[in-house]
């Protein structure tokens, strides 16, 4: 399970453990949370569609589209809803015009608030070929 940093950084700054040798221990959490997530970074290739998740029910497309449109030129934002009641599954995708601005947007809106929830923000994976697993260790018969 990969850790992002500014979450960690956020849980372990709340008042229950903040004291002056709980400086350290956030210092080392999200060096150690840099690192699992630079990792996890890597696994995905670097594309010019985000996935976003951790969105607010009632954020909207628009919305989606003017937060992360203050870090380069996005050319379709899409919050996900559900077919049957039309509700928000509380993620979406971002698509930029160039990787540098999906750089830019990835790194600004990780870990950031919109619409009062954090939000995290990562290179999407492309889609899987329908009756194959996305887990390709998955895959492997047992003979």
């Amino acid at each position: 399970m990969s850790l992002r940093p500014g979450l960690v950084k956020r849980f372990l700054s709340t008042s229950i453990f903040t004291s002056q040798s709980s400086s350290a221990a956030i210092a080392s959490a999200s060096a150690s949370a840099s690192a699992s997530a630079s990792a996890s970074a890597s696994a995905s290739p670097p594309s010019t569609t985000l996935f976003v998740s951790g969105l607010n029910k009632r954020t909207t497309s628009e919305k989606l589209q003017e937060a992360f449109s203050k870090f380069g030129e996005v050319v379709h934002a899409r919050v996900v809803t559900d077919r049957a009641s039309g509700y928000s599954k509380g993620f979406g995708f971002v698509n930029y015009a160039t990787l540098e601005d999906a750089e830019k947007g990835m790194k600004g809106m990780d870990a950031q608030f919109l619409d009062g929830w954090v939000i995290f923000a990562e290179y999407a994976r492309p889609r899987t070929p329908p009756g194959q697993s996305a887990y390709p260790e998955t895959n492997k018969h047992i003979g």
